[in-house]
């Protein structure tokens, strides 16, 4: 796996560049410190991801990060700054991961696990020429920071008007975008529309009551909360749980 490092400050690369050494297969290829030099590098040259600081010269990060968006084949994009503020900037680029600096060892590790994980996943579609695996993450805002999340992690997600609340076991995160829009993003082999308020895991479901209207409760295991079935979806809910 192919890498490059774009920081202007110099401890902060060496600092960068030692974790990646010493805790993952990763290839460092190039280090920058200007955004239009990471430009031209990358019109010669593919990577499979950029570790991008946001304060850099002539060509900041984000701006840097919305021109490889356009590329055929974008690389990993993973923002290490010292500003939170760019967090929803970041997740609307689909980054992999934003970490806030001074880094933290452990949460360098995990981001580097999650990042090869991911890289092979990408890399090695299912046999028989069949079309990649569903994503195994998605990226859930929490305080400004991007938390790169395990799909099956997720219990179900509730629309707030133009927002969607998205809930695992223990936490909650408030997503900047209608619950159509995250729902696009989940994987349909998992997840149900059950409600138009509403996104389940039907891995969670623990039991389902009937309701008035010929409708459905859902009880998931863990958690506190009924999820609803509306009547225009208790039809493809009952196929799809064999009712």
């Amino acid at each position: 796996m192919k890498v490059i490092i774009v920081e202007d400050e110099v401890l902060a690369q060496q600092e960068l560049s030692w974790l990646i050494n010493a805790h993952s297969q990763m290839e460092i290829v190039a280090t920058f410190d200007d955004g239009l030099d990471v430009l031209k590098y990358l019109q010669h040259h593919e990577v499979d991801a950029i570790f991008l600081d946001i304060n850099i010269p002539s060509l900041d990060g984000v701006l840097l990060a919305q021109n490889i968006s356009k590329f055929a084949k974008r690389p990993f994009i993973v923002f290490i700054t010292a500003w939170k503020e760019h967090a929803v900037e970041a997740f609307e680029l689909e980054a992999f991961d934003y970490i806030l600096k001074p880094y933290q060892e452990s949460r360098i590790i995990g981001m580097l696990q999650k990042l090869e994980s991911a890289f092979q996943q990408q890399s090695n579609p299912a046999a028989g020429g069949a079309a990649p695996r569903e994503s195994a993450t998605i990226n859930l805002i929490k305080d400004e920071r991007i938390i790169v999340t395990d799909i099956n992690d997720i219990y179900y997600a509730e629309a707030h008007e133009n927002m969607t609340f998205v809930y695992t076991r223990r936490e909650s995160y408030v997503m900047p975008m209608n619950i159509t829009e995250f729902c696009s993003r989940l994987p349909e082999s998992h997840f149900f529309r059950c409600h138009r308020s509403y996104c389940v895991n039907i891995s969670k479901i623990r039991e389902i009551e009937p309701w008035f209207n010929n409708t459905y409760i859902l009880r998931l295991r863990d958690l506190d909360f009924e999820v609803p079935v509306s009547r225009s979806k208790v039809k493809a809910f009952r196929q799809l749980m064999h009712l």
